[in-house]
């Protein structure tokens, strides 16, 4: 039986843990699908790459509101699929090439591992051989969550696509519906429609993207429902069925909906039960998430986890953040670090691109926190003329002594507009300092972060 000082299971994260400080120990690495992990090869970075692509799609689209006249001759689809993927496959071929073969005690299993006792894995292995039992006196659960499948269409037999392979179809499909309200159905959506398809989007929810601010969920909502076919309160009410020439019929309260390809974008659900976590001793959250205190430790001493098996926030730069963590605390037992997700941003790269951090309205609302709020419109500053926006908004929340408590932000580069307010609401620079003790490019599209600064209606006897 295999022993291993260090077993990592998974390749997204987990494969930046091991370095040169590594070099003495017997590190064993499990993957059971593609090395690089979802952000590398079905989720952040591909799927940006399509954005872009569709970006340009629709600024050529708009162009007439500058008095500059163009359109679009053609969209290649196989020529932007192969762009991406031409440039990550290799990445992650690299990527288990070199771990495989080029990298000291690095021992690679590839096979689905699952937890057999505390510390105790069988791995079986891709090619069919027999399973090989390990064990390792400290192991790294970084093996990710999986599209979450709702049971009426998984046991329908129609055919459907998650995020997993819709970016490697052949063609862009006349209609197509996604089947969800959260930021996946929006990326796709606005890829899919800026690239030639008639977009229908069925949430069961009331509006888009609920887990923004009301503000801006309610507004990117409108916007939706303007572009895409947009059902929200669309429960499904039976199972969905193919034709024979290929059409997929969705029913649901608002009735049929038929489309040529379906597209399920209905949130993750973390891989936990497919390792038999608690087999391995590992205790659970409700949602299935593997259990970890601020060092990323598990239940069963010498167990770590990170990323979206754990973490309540999927997102790529959390996963960095606990992996580096977990590599500190590998190697410095006795000086252990925390993880630090007091204020963790997000951005969702649709149309127009949505950014936040931090409180909503509704959380200072529903905790009872005193609040104050600033609606600012992207066109009310010079920038915002120059690019005839008219949808654009930041939303802050604050304290009324100044005290930033959230920032939410709708419209063009929001995601790299929004930086600002990560680092004021990271280290506790308030509302007046930020807006008054440094200069504002003019004119550049950050004034429109001062400008809601200064209005804040912040009380004036703090």
């Amino acid at each position: 039986m295999p022993h291993h000082d260090l077993v990592i299971i998974g390749t997204g994260s987990g494969n930046t843990i091991p370095d040169e400080r590594f070099a003495d120990m017997d590190v064993a690495i499990v993957e059971h699908g593609v090395f690089g992990g979802t952000c590398l090869n079905v989720g952040c970075i591909p799927t940006k790459m399509y954005v872009y692509a569709a970006d340009v799609a629709e600024t050529i689209r708009r162009a007439g509101i500058y008095g500059v006249d163009a359109s679009i001759d053609k969209i290649r689809w196989t020529d932007i699929r192969d762009r991406v993927f031409s440039r990550i496959d290799p990445i992650a071929a690299g990527g288990q090439r070199y771990r495989q073969f080029e990298a000291p005690n690095t021992p690679v299993y590839l096979g689905h591992a699952r937890f057999t006792g505390e510390r105790a894995l069988e791995v079986a292995p891709t090619d069919g051989s027999e399973p090989v039992t390990l064990t390792g006196d400290r192991i790294v659960v970084a093996a990710g969550a999986r599209p979450a499948i709702p049971h009426l269409i998984a046991s329908s037999g129609v055919t459907f696509h998650t995020s997993d392979d819709v970016m490697r179809i052949d063609e862009v499909p006349r209609r197509l519906t996604i089947v969800g309200g959260g930021y996946i159905a929006a990326e796709f959506a606005h890829v899919f429609s800026a690239l030639g398809a008639e977009v229908t989007v069925a949430t069961r929810g009331p509006a888009l993207l609920r887990e923004q601010d009301e503000d801006i969920s309610s507004r990117f909502t409108s916007l939706a429902a303007q572009r895409w076919t947009l059902y929200c309160d669309a429960a499904p009410t039976a199972p969905p069925e193919q034709r024979d020439d290929g059409t997929i019929v969705l029913h649901c309260q608002h009735g049929a909906i038929e489309s040529d390809a379906l597209l399920v974008a209905a949130g993750r659900i973390p891989n936990s039960d497919r390792l038999d976590a608690a087999a391995g001793g590992l205790a659970l959250h409700s949602d299935g998430r593997i259990v970890v205190d601020p060092q990323q430790r598990t239940s069963v001493p010498g167990v770590y986890a990170l990323g979206d098996i754990s973490s309540e926030f999927q997102l790529k730069h959390v996963a960095n953040h606990e992996a580096a963590i977990v590599r500190h605390n590998l190697l410095y037992p006795d000086d252990p670090r925390e993880t630090n997700n007091r204020h963790v941003p997000a951005a969702v790269f649709t149309d127009p691109q949505i950014a936040s951090i931090g409180l909503r309205e509704q959380d200072c609302r529903d905790r009872g926190i005193p609040y104050v709020t600033k609606i600012q419109n992207y066109g009310d500053v010079a920038f915002g003329w120059a690019m005839e926006d008219t949808t654009g908004v930041v939303k802050l929340v604050a304290s009324p002594d100044g005290t930033l408590l959230g920032a939410h932000l709708m419209g063009p580069e929001a995601s790299s507009l929004i930086q600002p307010m990560i680092q004021a609401i990271t280290f506790g620079l308030d509302a007046r300092t930020m807006a008054e003790k440094q200069y504002w490019i003019h004119p550049a599209l950050p004034e429109v972060l001062e400008n809601a600064l200064l209005g804040l209606p912040l009380d004036p006897e703090v």
